[in-house]
This record gives C-alpha cells, sequence and structure tokens, in this order.
C-alpha cells in the first residue's frame, strides 16, 4: 500500500512540475528589423553594392564600346590585329565576369559580417530574457517548427525588444 501511494505521490510531483515549465516564443526577424544597427547596416550593403553595379556597368560600357568600334573596323584589319582585339575582347569579357563574382563573394561577406554583430545581440538579449524568466526554451517562430502553441507557449519579442531598448 505504501509503494502505491509513493508512486502516486510521485506521478503528481511529477505531473505539477512538468506543467510548471515555462516556454517561450520569439520572432527574431521582427526585432532584427526594428534595430538601428540593422538599418545602418542595410544602408551600408545597399551603398557597395551600388558602388559595384556602377563599377561593372562601367566595365560593360567600355566592353561594349571596344566590341562596336572592333566590328566596324574587322573588315579593314589585318589578321594579327583582329586576332589580337578579338583576345582583348575576350580578356575584358573575363575580366568583367571575376569582378562579377568578386563582388559578390565581398557583398556576401560583408552581410555576414555585420549581421553577425547583430544576430549575437539579439541571441544574448533572449538568454537573458529565458534566465529572467526562467524558460526552459525559447523557440524562434519563424525557424521551420511544424507548430507552437501560443496558448501554451509565450511570446516573449516584446519582453526582447525591450531589454534591447528597442520600441
Amino acid at each position: 500500500m505504501k509503494k502505491i501511494i509513493l508512486c502516486a505521490v510521485c506521478a503528481i510531483c511529477g505531473f505539477t512540475t512538468a506543467n510548471a515549465q515555462k516556454f517561450g516564443h520569439v520572432n527574431t526577424q521582427e526585432i532584427i528589423q526594428a534595430m538601428p544597427e540593422y538599418t545602418t547596416a542595410k544602408t551600408e550593403i545597399d551603398k557597395l553594392q551600388a558602388q559595384y553595379e556602377a563599377d561593372l556597368k562601367s566595365m560593360q560600357d567600355e566592353l561594349q564600346k571596344k566590341a562596336d568600334a572592333f566590328d566596324k573596323e574587322q573588315s579593314t584589319l589585318p589578321d594579327n590585329i583582329k586576332q589580337r582585339r578579338q583576345t582583348e575582347l575576350q580578356d575584358m569579357y573575363q575580366k568583367i565576369q571575376q569582378s562579377y563574382q568578386d563582388n559578390q563573394q565581398a557583398l556576401q561577406k560583408a552581410s555576414q559580417e555585420k549581421m553577425q554583430a547583430i544576430t549575437t545581440k539579439v541571441l544574448d538579449a533572449i538568454k537573458a530574457v529565458g534566465q529572467a524568466g526562467g524558460f526552459v526554451i525559447i523557440n524562434e517562430v519563424n525557424a521551420g517548427i511544424p507548430y507552437i502553441s501560443t496558448t501554451l507557449s509565450t511570446d516573449v519579442t516584446a519582453q526582447v525588444k525591450t531589454k534591447l531598448g528597442l520600441k
């Protein structure tokens, strides 16, 4: 009889403990987009991208001018000069392709570097809110989790925004 009572008490305590656990969810995308650091980083990346696009357009315009000039005079050029100009045009085209790839890599790297600091700041705030609120876990609502119960889980987005000094 004592074993049955002891098992019942343990089961009740376990059930009570399980219900006392706090779960949260957060929308980090909403938080990041509200941060002034994000706006600054986005502006800087957009400027860098515009600069790269302008440089590439300039290179493409120069290539087009040289190609047009070559097309006009190609029939009157000796074979050795014609061959040299074709090689120059191919080299210019390859240079443009390489510049495009380099620019894309530089943009990606700059974006990752700027977003890393922002993401770290948000994650630290989420951890602080989780620890202060006694949460067992805080899930990202946009992480592809099939279902998050908004009735059994607390939305801590506003608390994280407050922790970061955002409205």
